[in-house]
């Protein structure tokens, strides 16, 4: 009777599977092969639009250069697989996302994976938002100071390799960047961080996101810089607000 009852019975166990080391370079394999996958797909249908993102991406330097050039044969190519790349890896954000929490969530137990979508979108969203603010903000103000040299007295050629590696590289790290809270988030839910340490923290991270700012704004000039730090100090705080809010809802 004992023995009908526990196989009446769902067993419910809220412990975490736990992988063997071959288990995890196993799972490590399959995550990266189907990110892979998820990234070349996206890069062939980028690829195909390839002709709208470069016209797209044309637009901010519209009136302050009256056109590109390139000087090897191989440039245009060149200037067309990086668009294609940043394009690609904005479209399979969610899925390498998605591998990416499908690794981590095996050591979360249960209540904590179902956070796992919220991980997916945030970081898919917050990856975009940082894209479309190098986009929109910091590369008009960035190419008016720019180009804004030698106005009169030289005449500007830049191929359009150069500049699509620059728009590029621009909105690929600000994007980057601005993963910061849903890495915070990440990092609080498996208890490294805390929002106290982020609290006593918050002087050194500041210089480390000036000396961020710096590298990625492709300018000197202070605007630019500001403009960089100043969402930068805002994702800040939100990720101590999300920090909180995780550890909150952290199991005991």
């Amino acid at each position: 009777m004992p023995e009908l009852l526990d196989e009446a019975t769902p067993h419910t166990d809220p412990s975490p599977v736990r992988l063997t080391l071959a288990g995890h370079l196993e799972e490590l394999r399959r995550r990266l092969g189907v990110s892979l996958g998820a990234l070349l797909l996206a890069i062939g249908i980028s690829a195909s639009q390839a002709d709208r993102l470069i016209h797209w991406l044309r637009r901010p330097v519209e009136g302050l250069l009256p056109t590109f050039a390139f000087f090897s044969p191989t440039e245009p190519l060149i200037a067309y697989l990086k668009v294609a790349g940043l394009a690609g890896a904005i479209l399979a954000m969610p899925i390498l996302l998605s591998q990416l929490w499908g690794f981590v969530r095996t050591g979360l137990t249960p209540r904590e994976r179902t956070l796992g979508l919220g991980f997916v979108w945030g970081g898919s969203v917050l990856f975009t938002a940082g894209a479309a603010f190098a986009y929109y903000v910091l590369l008009p103000v960035s190419l008016r100071f720019l180009l804004g040299f030698g106005r009169g007295t030289l005449e500007p050629v830049i191929s359009i390799d150069t500049y699509l590696s620059f728009v590029t590289s621009l909105a690929f790290w600000c994007g980057i960047l601005f993963e910061l809270p849903a890495l915070v988030w990440l990092l609080a839910k498996v208890g490294v961080v805390t929002p106290t340490w982020l609290r006593q923290s918050r002087p050194y991270a500041i210089l480390v996101m000036v000396i961020s700012a710096a590298l990625v704004t492709p300018t000197t000039d202070p605007v630019s810089l500001l403009l960089m730090m100043a969402p930068l100090l805002v994702l800040y705080e939100l990720s101590i607000g999300l920090a909180r809010f995780a550890a909150a809802v952290r199991p005991r």
